[in-house]
């Protein structure tokens, strides 16, 4: 019998009323409010009121440098969840929210795989509560409230060639990447360039995600610089009068949203920002209500270690002052042979035959990503557990090659089989992550607020890409130098780089060095609070990507979603 679709097994999901999930993380109906019959957002109240019980061990999950297969960090978070769960411990899940972007593309969904899903996973992937329609409208809203200023007279003195806030959608449209606005009659505002990106990137976004409070978002929403005068003073969101009514649109969307897994592991799912762009975490109001909910909070950090958990470690865990415990990196055999480089993958193409040919010899060479990857989590003193994420075509040798490689680092690591066997097929991992987390924590942040900028870029770039330094193109440098003399310098940062390689380049596997990070820009979302330097070919922010492969989704004559990929 052939292995069912995810959509399969999530149409035949066996789900708990939603009030029994909530009761399981000590969650009263009061708390609650139904969005249909199998999901709900939970009122901010919660915060306060769950903030006196014992805390949860927090364990994130990430992984090794990317591939265009896919390592299964959705899959492995949710089914590590489950597995908690399988073994007595109340464990509850909080995820990021997938863009429908990447959801009628080559990617897919992101609600995990296989008997590890986020369900109903059709509810998770199409609009859930509509959090991102409500960041696009904010969003479009100040780009709507700056042009208006900017039609009416411009009493900021915004110099109309040095406007950074572009506008976002959440669909991939490649022809709108780069507009002119503005043009027709004289009433029809201001013409000038821009374009959008897509909405995942958007500082509301990332604001959403950071923001432990209405009032806190809505003085960060205060902060978002929309341009530069000539002089190269900051002209913001208050100052053109637009972060109020941008609140207004965003207060539904703060309130996290409540869904199970196929076990009926409570997991929370809430915000998405982009990975290369934004920190790439799930909100910190989720984990602060989570992290109340039982003996375990597992969540995700996008892509690998060297970017979605460096992030989670120096820009979520400083937003909101929790401690993580311990941390999983997910590797799989064909991500790590991929990393030998000596396979060429493309996505959404068939892969290469040797890809499948028993080879422990060449999953050793793509270790030397993993290495990095564990010493990257150790950099910040938490411990590392390694979750070989098997799959059918994988040979028992290629699973010991990584578990040596782990051991090498002084890394517990276990074979896992979570989508094919649930939660049951991840209970050695969970093991092993209990016993890290209950090792004394240690975790430090790799560098403090008062170092200036560039110690801080220097600092990331060798000490978690491995980098021999860093070159700064000349734009850069004055970007640098406008920042801290605006008084940013105390934020943290987060570098956009290519998510595919440890390096700046997409082509280099493993883990490179001797090579050097080029910041070609270096741009500032401070009210997100955050300093993000552009890095190799990432001159522009995400665009909108290719036109939706439309037919990766169907409805069938009964009206039932069929072929979500």
């Amino acid at each position: 019998m052939p292995f069912p679709s995810d959509l399969q097994i999530a149409q035949g999901a066996a789900l708990k009323p939603l009030g029994d999930v909530a009761a399981a993380m000590g969650i009263g109906p009061h708390l609650m409010e139904a969005y249909g019959e199998h999901v709900a957002k939970i009122k901010l109240s919660a915060v306060d009121e769950l903030a006196g019980r014992p805390r949860a061990k927090y364990v994130v999950v990430s992984a090794v440098t990317p591939t265009p297969l896919g390592e299964g960090k959705t899959t492995t978070t949710v089914g590590l969840g489950q597995a908690l769960c399988a073994t007595g411990r109340q464990a509850t899940v909080a995820i990021r929210q997938p863009s429908m972007g990447p959801t009628f593309g080559i990617k897919g969904g992101a609600a995990g795989g296989g008997y590890s899903q986020v369900v109903p996973m059709e509810t998770l992937n199409l609009h859930l509560t509509g959090d991102f329609h409500a960041v696009t409208a904010a969003h479009n809203l100040l780009s709507a409230v700056l042009d208006n200023h900017l039609f009416q007279g411009n009493t900021t003195g915004i110099d109309p060639h040095d406007i950074t806030w572009r506008r976002v959608l959440d669909v991939n449209d490649r022809a709108l990447r780069n507009v002119i606005v503005g043009l027709g009659s004289r009433m029809d505002g201001i013409p000038r360039q821009t374009g959008f990106d897509i909405t995942a990137a958007s500082e509301v976004m990332a604001i959403l995600a950071l923001s432990r409070s209405l009032q806190e978002m809505r003085e960060r929403f205060g902060r978002i610089v929309v341009g530069y005068t000539k002089g190269r003073t900051p002209v913001t969101a208050e100052d053109i009068g637009g972060a109020g009514a941008m609140t207004v649109i965003m207060r539904e969307a703060l309130k996290p949203n409540l869904m199970q897994t196929l076990e009926n592991t409570p997991v929370l799912v809430h915000a998405g920002p982009f990975g290369n762009i934004a920190h790439g975490n799930s909100s910190v109001v989720a984990d602060l209500i989570g992290i109340h909910s039982g003996e375990f909070l597992v969540t995700e950090a996008g892509f690998g270690a060297d970017m979605g958990a460096e992030r989670f470690f120096n820009i979520k865990c400083r937003a909101s002052g929790l401690v993580p415990d311990a941390a999983v990196v997910v590797a799989t055999v064909r991500a790590l042979k991929a990393h030998s480089g000596r396979h060429r993958i493309v996505a959404g193409q068939p892969l290469p035959d040797a890809l499948f040919a028993e080879n422990p010899d060449e999953v050793h060479i793509g270790g030397a990503n993993l290495r990095k990857q564990i010493e990257n989590i150790r950099l910040h003193g938490v411990s590392p557990i390694v979750a070989i994420n098997a799959f059918p075509g994988d040979h028992p040798s290629e699973h010991a090659a990584i578990a040596e490689i782990a051991a090498e680092a002084g890394a517990r690591a276990a074979v896992c089989t979570h989508f094919t066997d649930g939660g049951r097929g991840a209970r050695e991992l969970a093991e092993a992550v209990a016993e890290a987390a209950d090792e004394p924590s240690a975790f430090r942040f790799l560098y403090p607020d008062s170092a200036p900028l560039r110690e801080k870029i220097e600092t990331i770039a060798t000490k978690v890409y491995g980098a021999a330094g860093v070159d700064y193109d000349l734009l850069a440098a004055r970007q640098l130098a406008t920042y801290e003399a605006n008084g940013y310098g105390g934020l943290p940062v987060c570098i956009a780089k290519t998510h595919l390689s440890l390096s700046s380049d997409a082509s280099l596997t493993g883990a490179p060095t001797g090579w050097r990070l080029p910041v070609r820009e270096v741009r500032a979302s401070v009210g997100a609070g955050f300093i993000y330097p552009i890095c190799g070919d990432m001159r522009t922010m995400p665009g909108l990507g290719a036109t939706p492969a439309a037919h990766l989704i169907d409805i069938d004559r009964d009206g039932n979603i069929v072929n979500l990929s």
